[in-house]
């Protein structure tokens, strides 16, 4: 009999971050197959089977992850109003407002990232808004859609509410809406994609009005004595 067996093999390390990794290279042909199909042919016309035959993955996995359509198209928001670069740019705008005591800079600020989500996320919400005539499950969408953009502009318009700099005589709630039109896809649309303006100088428009709109015209007042 052998006293001295062979040594047992040490299991295999789980590798997480390559299943990681896989997930999400996996994630993101979805969602760019789903894009290209929404865009190319209109939310009705477009079939979680045909998004899963481009990916190659099964329907069962889009609906486990996604829920259907309007899963999908509630990820591909997600993923445009995220921005370029590592840190989303809901992140960034409320960086800035912690960050920066001058209104103007956070409305600049503001102006730069309206022209940098808006060719992201303005096709997406136009082609739902569009869908909404017909498809009852879209409009539900669209309205929640909406719903979430205003809530973030009334985020934004308490934190300028407390620089206590803003025009006399507005409140919060104006300054919601004044935030909430200049972020809208149709001046999107209609300036960018009709007109023809560069992401440039939407960003300009987008600042000079919301700063004429909101602030008190003249210099910044400087620091109390």
């Amino acid at each position: 009999m052998d006293r001295h067996p062979p040594p047992v093999k040490p299991a295999r390390a789980y590798d997480a971050t390559g299943r990681r990794a896989r997930a999400e290279r996996t994630r993101t042909a979805l969602l760019d197959a789903a894009l290209a199909r929404f865009l190319a042919q209109g939310y009705a016309a477009t079939t979680v089977e045909s998004i899963a035959d481009d990916v190659r993955v099964s329907v069962a996995t889009i609906y486990k992850g996604y829920g259907g359509k309007t899963g999908l198209v509630r990820a591909l928001c997600e993923r445009a109003l995220a921005g370029e670069g590592p840190v989303p740019a809901e992140r960034r705008s409320d960086d800035l407002q912690a960050a920066e005591r001058d209104p103007r800079r956070v409305i600049e600020g503001w102006g730069h990232l309206i022209a940098e989500v808006a060719p992201r996320i303005a096709p997406i919400l136009l082609l739902v808004r569009a869908a909404a005539a017909t498809d009852p499950d879209a409009a539900d969408l669209a309205a929640e859609l909406d719903s979430n953009r205003l809530d973030r502009m009334a985020h934004n318009a308490r934190a300028l509410a407390r620089s206590g700099r803003l025009r006399p005589g507005l409140t919060r709630r104006d300054v919601r809406d004044v935030l909430w039109l200049y972020s809208a896809p149709e001046l999107y649309e209609l300036l960018v994609r009709r007109r023809r303006w560069s992401h440039a100088r939407l960003a300009r428009f987008v600042t000079d009005a919301m700063t004429h709109a909101l602030l008190p015209d003249g210099p910044e007042p400087g620091p109390p004595a």
